[in-house]
């Protein structure tokens, strides 16, 4: 197994269950005592909160998302793949045939574990030029942005009158004077 790039991912961790904070607090100072924060960079627990009713009050109570099992953002080698392994309580990697297998950017949103944040150079009400696809070089006006999708509304001047065009964040730049 060689190393699959010097960028750490995010892979999944099986364990026997109830074990999650003992694979997690090992990991941490295994990492800690042989100095490798370069190398094993986070692990976490996904947890949830939810409201339970017990005797009568509503009570805030702290879940494991997923029973068994530990994320951990690190750079795969040999070393590395066979320390984690090693491991008490680390049953081994999720994936085909118990290789690791990263989790992918969208899967780690959904997650809720990485949130990417989209600067946009333009707002609501904004002057745009459209600058791909069938309005190509039209002008028009910012109505909705929606990120998650990343589209944008934008009210295109065509024949004297405002037309709504629905068009990819990368077919629009902010017009500038």
């Amino acid at each position: 197994m060689a190393e699959v790039n010097g960028a750490a991912k995010w892979y999944v961790l099986h364990t026997y269950s109830g074990y999650e904070n003992k694979v997690a607090n090992s990991i941490q100072t295994i990492v800690e005592l042989r100095s490798l924060q370069e190398k094993i960079c986070e692990v976490r627990i996904p947890m949830e909160t939810v409201t339970e009713i017990k005797n009568g009050e509503e009570v805030q109570v702290e879940r494991k998302l997923f029973p068994g099992y530990v994320l951990i953002n690190m750079v795969v080698n040999d070393d590395t793949w066979i320390l984690i392994r090693g491991i008490r309580g680390v049953t081994g990697f999720v994936g085909p045939e118990g290789e690791p297998t990263p989790l992918t950017e969208e899967e780690m949103a959904s997650l809720g574990i990485v949130r990417q944040e989209v600067a946009l150079p333009f707002n609501q009400g904004d002057n745009v030029k459209i600058i791909d696809g069938a309005f190509k070089d039209s002008v028009g006006t910012v109505d909705t942005v929606d990120v998650a999708a990343g589209k944008v509304r934008v009210m295109a001047s065509m024949f004297g009158r405002e037309t709504p065009v629905e068009l990819d964040l990368a077919q629009i730049q902010l017009l500038e004077y």
